[in-house]
């Protein structure tokens, strides 16, 4: 090497009179000693000249030796850190440059330059240079060789952990820091020696020796160091600690996540799991969900419990823990929490202030137990160690309690824990008002509509009826389905299936104005096509000054019926004939008493209030024995068929099944084609038809001659001593002689007496007339126009029913012993 080349070679990195050369042959043998090098280390030349390099060293460094030697002959040269012995004093630590000292002659040699790191101008100057730029800076700095030994590092480097800056001098990062895995550090910065391609912020989160109990988040940034010639040196990286910066993302995340998760629906108990499932794993071990009883059912809450009060019982809603069995769950869900005076969650409930206990004691009871007490377990026994208690409070109201508990984390609950916890608490609490909320006025529709509905259907002769309704899911609310069984005159019945749109409160009053509406004119003896054309009448909107309210409300009291579906089916068991009319409603499906299931081609009417054509109806004769299914839309709403099936077929091969009675079968058809909680209501009448006997029905053909008076009552007469109802002769006697003569002197056409006898004795006079008689109030002095009037106060009930020939006048007298 040249002269003029060594200032050139070391003075980049090294002041050429302030190292001290030392020449080495290939195998590290000393063969060249200076007086530089015997002020640096104390040895003469005698001593040191054909000693290894390594007979200088300490003991971990002189083992590196050899692979100093190989990194020189494969690079071209080395530079880093050693530990020299001095003769007579301490350890020396160097910074020592390795390159090739060529000779024209001669095998190859090594030129060493030894300087000591805390004198000199080269590495050391630098590094009091950068000692103040960073001394003050938080962010700790390093810079480590090829080996990834530390050469220097400031004192922000030791607030993470580990060592001080001189205690971590030729030591690598696992020997700092044991416990952090480090493999993943460290092949970040052999990357960046092998590449020359820096990396910065890599994110590592681990704990480290100052905060065991915490993990801890640093960005780090790696960035290669080489000589003069581009060949590498070591890595200088930096670490920002971002602990806290990643908890606030996480507090974040989990806040957003509590949005997006709790409230999903408007059920008390799944809002209340919800709340658990988003606190478990992210903040706690284990959470439990009590909440106060009354708010199960929608009620309002009482008042926070009385200091002096015994026990405070609640009602456990959910929980849930990072172990699928539970093991921390002292109560059961659905079960009732009791806690003991002057505990946590009594004060948290008696304040509605949060809770936060860093340490529990291990030896300490419980906060809660089951109803019957059959097991407690301390603190030490359930493996808790921190507990917070936060109130579940929502608009003024304290609703119930949430616990956390940790038990495999070893960090306790700090404030931001706390803070975290009443943020997404207090977000779920609002929630579980609303459910609470809607569930009270859920509650309320169904009780209204459960009131509307038939409270029991009435036995009759004609048919044998079931029926089941099922409520919408808590999404959709309530809905405005209904069913009706209404017996008709002359034994015969009305069944009534219809819905009403929309949905809650609103619906189902609409739904009880529609059926009352159905109910009075059936009364009317109306045929089915009619009774619906009457129906469309009274819910079609109507203008302001119809209806004599205000401007901007018009159609309130009918606009929630507009579009409401029905259909009407008039069933008569003395010769099995049905007629039946729809409007914007599913035709009823009829099953034979083989088994045959067909389906009515019946004309569709459009929903009530929406206008259009006008109503048809059918009439058909049905087999004694056959059964009519009557349903709304919603039996059918739900996708749960095969694919290739349609809703008729779905319904057919249901209707097949057979059930050893009419109520198993309606359930089971429900059951098979709606889930338990559907999205829209599902209203379902089926009736099985029966015929009256000929023994239940008598007619007569009468002539029209007054004479013909006194022969119909004798035959009526002898017609109810068959019959064994004597008792009702005096009465019938009076009606049949009212009827007929009334007939033979109003009406034209023929004359027909007819006398039925079901629950009721029911007498028929039919006539070709198309006026209906009507009911006077004659006075003292008038002479006739007292018949009908005895009439209506002699019979449980009279009118009149128009057929396509004529006109039917009736009345009804109770069989003895049965109700009015």
């Amino acid at each position: 090497m040249g002269a003029d080349e060594e200032p050139d070679v070391a003075g980049r990195r090294f002041d050429v009179a302030d190292a001290a050369p030392v020449l080495l042959d290939a195998q590290g043998l000393v063969t060249g000693w200076t007086r530089h090098a015997e002020r640096l280390l104390g040895y003469p030349a005698p001593e040191v000249v054909g000693k290894q390099l390594a007979d200088l060293l300490t003991g971990a460094d002189a083992e590196r030796v050899p692979e100093v030697l190989e990194r020189c002959r494969v690079d071209g040269g080395w530079a880093g850190l050693l530990t020299a012995r001095c003769k007579g004093g301490p350890a020396t630590r160097l910074m020592v440059r390795v390159t090739a000292a060529e000779e024209s002659r001669g095998p190859s040699r090594w030129l060493a330059l030894l300087s000591e790191v805390t004198g000199g101008q080269g590495w050391d100057m630098s590094r009091t240079v950068l000692e103040q730029m960073v001394k003050g800076s938080p962010i700790g700095i390093a810079i480590v060789d090829t080996d990834l030994r530390f050469v220097w590092s400031n004192e922000a480097l030791a607030r993470y952990g580990g060592a001080p800056a001189e205690e971590r001098l030729g030591l690598r990062l696992a020997d700092v820091q044991p416990g952090l895995d480090t493999a993943a550090i460290e092949e970040q910065m052999r990357r960046v020696l092998a590449t020359g391609e820096p990396v910065t912020g890599y994110e590592h989160v681990g704990r480290v020796r100052a905060a065991p109990l915490r993990e801890t988040a640093h960005m780090m940034s790696f960035t290669r160091l080489e000589d003069e010639h581009g060949r590498p040196m070591g890595v200088y990286y930096t670490v920002v600690d971002i602990s806290e910066r990643r908890r606030a993302q996480q507090r974040l995340a989990l806040l957003d996540r509590a949005g997006e998760q709790i409230g999903r629906s408007l059920d008390l108990i799944r809002t209340a799991q919800e709340l658990a499932d988003v606190a478990v794993p992210a903040l706690a071990d284990f959470v439990a969900v009590d909440l106060l009883e009354d708010i199960l059912h929608g009620g309002e809450p009482a008042g926070p419990p009385a200091p002096g009060q015994e026990a405070v019982t609640l009602r456990r809603a959910a929980h849930r823990s990072v172990s699928p069995d539970v093991p921390e769950a002292v109560v059961e869900l659905g079960h009732v929490a009791s806690y003991r005076p002057g505990s946590a969650p009594v004060r948290c409930l008696a304040t509605g202030r949060s809770l936060r206990e860093e340490r529990l004691d291990p030896a300490g009871r419980p906060w809660a137990a089951d109803a019957s007490g059959s097991r407690e377990a301390t603190f030490g026994e359930l493996a808790v160690h921190s507990a917070m208690v936060v109130p579940l409070r929502a608009r003024g109201v304290t609703l119930g309690i949430t616990t956390f508990y940790r038990r495999h984390r070893p960090e306790s609950f700090d404030a931001d824990d706390l803070s975290l916890a009443e943020d997404f608490v207090s977000r779920a609490a609002v929630c579980l008002d609303n459910a609470r909320r809607y569930t009270r006025e859920r509650q309320a529709a169904l009780v209204l509509q459960r009131s509307l509905l038939p409270h029991r259907l009435p036995d009759l002769d004609a048919v044998d009826v079931a029926a089941c309704y099922r409520p919408a899911d808590e999404l959709t609310g309530l809905g405005g389905d209904w069913y009706d069984l209404i017996p008709l005159s002359g034994a015969r019945v009305a069944l009534v299936v219809g819905e009403v749109p929309g949905h809650g409160i609103d619906a189902a009053a609409a739904m009880g104005r529609l059926r009352t509406a159905v109910r009075t004119l059936a009364a009317l003896d109306l045929p089915p096509e009619e009774v619906l054309a009457h129906l469309d009448d009274l819910v079609a909107p109507r203008p302001v000054r119809q209806e004599g309210g205000e401007a901007g409300i018009e159609g309130v009291d009918c606009a929630q019926s507009v579009g409401s579906g029905c259909v009407y089916v008039v069933y008569d068991p003395v010769d099995g004939r049905c007629a039946m009319a729809a409007a914007g409603h599913p035709a009823p499906a009829v099953v034979l008493p083989d088994g045959t299931v067909y389906f009515v081609e019946l004309p569709q009417g459009p929903p009530l209030g929406a206008g259009g054509p006008p109503f048809e109806s059918v009439e058909m004769v049905i087999p004694e024995g056959s059964t009519l299914a009557l349903h709304t839309d919603g039996l059918l709403a739900e996708g749960r068929h095969r694919a290739g099936q349609t809703d008729r077929s779905r319904l057919r091969q249901a209707l097949r099944q057979a059930a050893p009675s009419l109520d198993v079968r309606c359930g089971a058809l429900v059951d098979a084609l709606a889930p338990i909680r559907p999205h829209d209501d599902v209203a379902l009448l089926m009736a099985r038809t029966k015929r009256l006997s000929g023994r239940q029905v008598a007619g007569w053909e009468l002539p029209r001659d007054p004479a013909a008076v006194a022969d119909a009552r004798r035959t009526a007469c002898r017609q109810l001593t068959d019959w064994g109802l004597d008792e009702l002769a005096f009465t019938t006697e009076l009606v049949v002689s009212e009827l007929v003569t009334n007939a033979i002197r109003y009406a034209g056409g023929p004359i027909r007496l007819r006398l039925i006898r079901e629950r009721a004795l029911v007498c028929e006079v039919f006539d070709g007339g198309a006026t209906a008689p009507h009911l006077r109030h004659p006075r003292a002095t008038d002479e006739g126009g007292r018949g009908l009037l005895l009439v209506s106060q002699l019979t449980q009930r009279w009118g009149t029913r128009f057929v396509p020939d004529g006109k039917i006048i009736w009345a009804e007298q109770p069989l003895a012993g049965a109700e009015a």
